[in-house]
């Protein structure tokens, strides 16, 4: 499957935010009456504070429609709040989510590999970000992409939620 991935358009923003509280709540990671469910859901501040990607198919391009969301990420340098465990010099993914239709279709590596572009491009030195110990096919899309666990920066968000560290350095 062809997969174009790309910025965010506002026409986007309402399919991005459904299809990540889809993945996140769908796949157990976090509770459907959860305070983090609409932080998911809220596209249009990620978009607005940090950068927000979308895979879209590009069949839908053609006709001239904006696209199905297939999936989504959210990227932020260091520092700014949507980063978590980045450093100034590390370009940080935040919710990856692919719709559970397109499962299995490159979509989450794409959107990883495109916010390893992106932080090339800003001249960052690496990437680092967090995720769940659950989130096992996730951890197989950024092995691929080369990178590794950083088990010295692991962390606790709140008792109970222990999250990972992964990093690739440039």
């Amino acid at each position: 499957m062809d997969i174009v991935i790309r910025a965010a358009l506002e026409a986007d923003l309402e399919q991005a935010g459904e299809v990540t509280v889809e993945a996140f709540v769908g796949d157990g990671h976090t509770q459907p009456d959860g305070s983090y469910v609409e932080l998911l859901r809220d596209a249009r501040r990620r978009s607005a504070e940090a950068e927000l990607y979308v895979a879209v198919d590009p069949a839908d391009l053609s006709r001239g429609a904006a696209g199905r969301v297939l999936g989504c990420v959210t990227f932020a340098v260091g520092g700014n709040p949507w980063a978590d465990i980045a450093t100034s010099e590390e370009g940080e993914i935040r919710m990856l989510a692919a719709a559970a239709a397109s499962r299995g279709r490159g979509v989450g590596e794409a959107l990883v590999r495109a916010c390893v572009t992106r932080s090339r491009e800003l001249g960052l030195a690496g990437m680092a970000f967090s995720t769940r110990p659950a989130m096992t096919a996730a951890h197989r899309i950024y092995e691929r992409v080369g990178f590794r666990r950083t088990p010295e920066r692991d962390w606790c968000v709140r008792p109970g939620v222990d999250l990972l560290v992964y990093s690739l350095a440039f």
